[in-house]
C-alpha cells in the first residue's frame, strides 16, 4: 500500500507535537495550549521555531524535523490502557485540553493526517497495522486514520482513529492533547435468560418488602413520564412494538455498516423497562434509540462515546426549540467496559449539560469502580437487587455504586415480533428501572403544568440525583458489601411527591390507597403469611411462573 513516495524521517514525526500548536512555555513539565489569533497563510515564532498556520503541507511536516527540541519531548500526554478491557488493536482516542480553540484543533488534524499518510506510505501492504484494522472490521477505514471527532458541550473534545506507533508517540507530544487512550470493547450487561416475572416495577412502588398483597402490583401516576424524551444508547429499539404506542423514534445509528435496527434484543428491553405501556416505569415518555452496540451486543469504546455525543446534541437542541410541553430529557446505558477516563469524562460533560443519566454497574461481582461508565461521578449507578431483597448475585458493588434496583427476572419488551417479551436478568435491567424514575419524576416537578414551563427551568440533573438518592429506600437490602449504599429506588407508590420534593414523607399515605382491604388482611397476618408466600415463592421459582 503506497499512498505518497515521500519519505519521513522519524524526527519528523516527533516534530509534531511542537507543529500542531506553538506551545506557551511557562514553566518544565506544564503542557497547554497558547491562545492566538491566527489566519491562513500567517506564521508564527516562539523559542525559535517558525510554524506555518493554516492547513499544513508536506514541505511543513519535513521541515519540523529541524524544529524539535528536548523541551517538547517532556510533554508526553499520557498513554492509558483501560482496566480490564479488551482493546482494539492500534486504536486510540484522543481527549484535546480544556480551551483549546477550534483553529488549533483543525490545524492538529490535518497535521496528524498527513503524518500518518505519510508513516503507513512505508509499511508493507502485509504489515501487521492493516491486518488489525481488517480483522476488526468496525470501521471502513483501510488505512486507518482519523474516522472518528467529538466534542460533547464544549467541555470533552477529541477524535479516534487507527494509528501506527509512531505517530501515537507525536500525538502524545502535541500541548493541545490531554490524555491518548487505547480504544477498547464494551458490552451489554446482561447477566443470564429467565422465565417471566414481572415483579420488578411492583418493588420500586412499595417502601416494605413485597408480600402476597403486593408482589405484582405497581402504583404510580398514570402521567409519569409524559414530556420527557428518554434515550436509549444501546443496541437500538424495536421503535413499532405495540408496548411503544408510536412513542419510540430511530435516533441515530453510530456503528458504521450497521442498520437501523435492534438485532439483538437488549436495547428493546431496556427502552420497555424504562417507558413501555405495561413494563415501564414512565409510561408516557418518549422513547428515542442511540444505537453503539452491534448485534452482537458489543462495540467500541469510541462509538458510545459518540453516542453520548449525539444525545446530548439533540437534547441541547430540543431545549432550544422549546416545544410546548417538553419537560426534560434522560439516558440509560447499560453497558460497560473496562476503566475508560475518556468515557467517565464524556458521561459527566453529558449531565452537566442537563442530561439525566443512569448507568449499570456491571455484573463481574467486583468493586464497580473498576469500570466504566459505572465509575463515573455524573450519572446514576445502579447495582441488581432481587425479589427477596438481596443484592443480586452477579451485581457490581463498593462506592461508585449509588443505588439499587430490580435485576432479577425481568420481564420486558423484546424483538422478533411487535408483542415479543422476554425476561433478562443483569444490572442492564437495573439501570433502566432508574432511568425511567428520572424520567417519572422529571415529567411530575411541581409548576410542570404551566404553559410558561420550558425545559430550561426544569431541575439540574445532579439536584434531581441527589433527590432520587434520599427519597430510596434504606437498609432494606441484605448482602451489601461494605462501603456500598443499602438504598433501593422507591417512586412514591403513586401519591403525590410532597416527600420527594421537600416536604414530610407521605409514603406511608400512598401504600394505602390501593387494594387497601387486602393490604390490611396480609398485615394481619403477620409472619404466617410471610412463611406463606416464602413457600408460594419457592414453588413459583421450581416452575419458572415468575
Amino acid at each position: 500500500m503506497k499512498i505518497c513516495s515521500s519519505i519521513v524521517p522519524v524526527a519528523a514525526l516527533a516534530s509534531l507535537g511542537t507543529a500542531l500548536v506553538i506551545p506557551e512555555l511557562a514553566g518544565e513539565g506544564e503542557r497547554r495550549p497558547k491562545e492566538h489569533k491566527g489566519h491562513k497563510g500567517a506564521s508564527r515564532e516562539h523559542e525559535g521555531l517558525t510554524v506555518k498556520m493554516g492547513k499544513p503541507n508536506s514541505e511543513d511536516v519535513v521541515h519540523m524535523a529541524s524544529q524539535l527540541s528536548d523541551e517538547v519531548s517532556r510533554r508526553l500526554a499520557p498513554l492509558v490502557t483501560p482496566r480490564s478491557a479488551d482493546v482494539l488493536e492500534n486504536r486510540y482516542i484522543v481527549l484535546f485540553r480544556k480551551g483549546v480553540s477550534l483553529e488549533e484543533i483543525n490545524f492538529h488534524k490535518e497535521l496528524v493526517s498527513q503524518v500518518h499518510l505519510q508513516e503507513v506510505s512505508q509499511m508493507s501492504e502485509d504489515d501487521d497495522f492493516f491486518e488489525g484494522i481488517q480483522m476488526e472490521g468496525m470501521f471502513n477505514s483501510p488505512e486507518g486514520g482519523i474516522d472518528q471527532a467529538f466534542d460533547i458541550n464544549g467541555v470533552v473534545t477529541g477524535y479516534a482513529g487507527y494509528f501506527p506507533e509512531k505517530v501515537v508517540d507525536a500525538i502524545r507530544m502535541s500541548p493541545l492533547v490531554e490524555v491518548v487512550e487505547k480504544d477498547s470493547y464494551v458490552y451489554t450487561q446482561k447477566a443470564d435468560t429467565e422465565n417471566n416475572a414481572p415483579w420488578g416495577l411492583a418493588r420500586i412502588s412499595h417502601r416494605e418488602k413485597l408480600n402476597l398483597g403486593s408482589y405484582n402490583k405497581y402504583l404510580y401516576d398514570s402521567d409519569g413520564g409524559k414530556g420527557v424524551t428518554a434515550y436509549v444508547i444501546d443496541t437500538g429499539v424495536n421503535v413499532n412494538h405495540q408496548q411503544f404506542g408510536g412513542r419510540a423514534t430511530w435516533g441515530k445509528t453510530i456503528p458504521e455498516g450497521d442498520d437501523d435496527e435492534d438485532g439483538n434484543g437488549h436495547g428493546t428491553h431496556v427502552a420497555g423497562t424504562m417507558a413501555s405501556a405495561t413494563y415501564g416505569v414512565a409510561k408516557g415518555a418518549d422513547i428515542v434509540a442511540v444505537k453503539v452496540l452491534r448485534s452482537n451486543g458489543s462495540g467500541s469504546m469510541s462509538d458510545v462515546i459518540k453516542g453520548v455525543e449525539w444525545a446530548t446534541q439533540a437534547h441541547q437542541e430540543a431545549v432550544k426549540k422549546n416545544k410546548p410541553g417538553f419537560k426534560g430529557s434522560t439516558a440509560n446505558m447499560s453497558l460497560g467496559g473496562g476503566k475508560s477516563p475518556t468515557l467517565d469524562l464524556a458521561v459527566n460533560a453529558a449531565v452537566k449539560a442537563g442530561l439525566n443519566f443512569a448507568v449499570a454497574a456491571g455484573n463481574e461481582d467486583q468493586d464497580a469502580c473498576n469500570t466504566s461508565p459505572a465509575s463515573a461521578e455524573g450519572p446514576i449507578t445502579v447495582g441488581a437487587s432481587t425479589l427477596s431483597d438481596d443484592r443480586a448475585y452477579f451485581s457490581n458493588w463498593g462506592s461508585c455504586v449509588d443505588v439499587f434496583a430490580p435485576g432479577l427476572n425481568i420481564l420486558s419488551t423484546y424483538i422478533g415480533s411487535e408483542t415479543a417479551t422476554a425476561t433478562l436478568s443483569g444490572t442492564s435491567m437495573a439501570s433502566p428501572h432508574v432511568a425511567g424514575l428520572l424520567a417519572y419524576f422529571l415529567s411530575l416537578q411541581p409548576g410542570k403544568d404551566s404553559e410558561f414551563f420550558n425545559a430550561e427551568q426544569s431541575i439540574a440533573p445532579d439536584q434531581l440525583k441527589k433527590k432520587l438518592l434520599a427519597f430510596s429506600s434504606k437498609d432494606v437490602l441484605t448482602d451489601i458489601p461494605s462501603k456500598t449504599p443499602n438504598l433501593l429506588i422507591y417512586n412514591g407508590g403513586g401519591g403525590d411527591l410532597k416527600g420527594f420534593w421537600g416536604s414530610k414523607d407521605v409514603a406511608e399515605e400512598f401504600n394505602e390507597k390501593v387494594d387497601l382491604d387486602l393490604h390490611e388482611l396480609v398485615e394481619n397476618l403477620g409472619s404466617k403469611t410471610d412463611a406463606v408466600f416464602g413457600q408460594i415463592r419457592g414453588l413459583m421459582d421450581r416452575l419458572d411462573i415468575i
